[in-house]
């Protein structure tokens, strides 16, 4: 029997006394948190929307195309609008964004209600026309998606930064 054998002992000894240790600290740095950094009760109340915001039967329309990543910059154009295209199996929507607002359409065209999804609400909603298209007068700020309810199915796309 070596020393080693011993000093093995000795950490599976103290190995729940440094579990203990450390919930202990981990429960003091979050009263200390509590009190001096505290979360905003607005980011709380976003959060909180933002989780009952989530559709858990829609169907995810996934970023295709995005001007910023994909295009080509164009010499001379100051500013250009965004444009976007989401795909969900069959359909597809494209958004263009600018400072004035943002306008798209769903193809094929169909009849749809559609939610700019941008803070802890969904603004009001946005219907289409016979050819699938949208427009909306306010450009969204920060993080937004679109919630595209057709028929009996829902649609969310993915989430973007403006």
């Amino acid at each position: 029997m070596s020393g080693y054998d011993d000093l093995d002992d000795f950490t599976e000894e103290a190995l729940p006394d440094e579990e203990f240790a450390l919930d202990l600290l981990e429960e003091e740095l979050r009263r200390a948190t509590a009190i001096l950094d505290p979360v905003p009760p607005a980011l709380r109340q976003i959060a909180v929307e933002a989780f009952a915001l989530h559709d858990l039967d829609s169907r995810i329309a996934e970023l295709s195309f995005d001007s910023v990543v994909d295009a080509i910059p164009v010499r001379g154009a100051a500013a250009a609008p965004r444009m976007l295209t989401f795909h969900a199996g069959e359909v597809t929507v494209d958004v263009e964004l600018t400072p004035q607002g943002l306008m798209g359409q769903v193809l094929p065209p169909q009849s749809a209600r559609i939610e700019v999804l941008s803070g802890p609400q969904a603004g009001a909603p946005l219907t289409t026309d016979d050819m699938g298209r949208f427009t909306c007068e306010v450009s969204p700020a920060g993080p937004f998606a679109l919630r595209l309810r057709t028929g009996g199915e829902v649609i969310v796309t993915d989430w973007l930064t403006v």
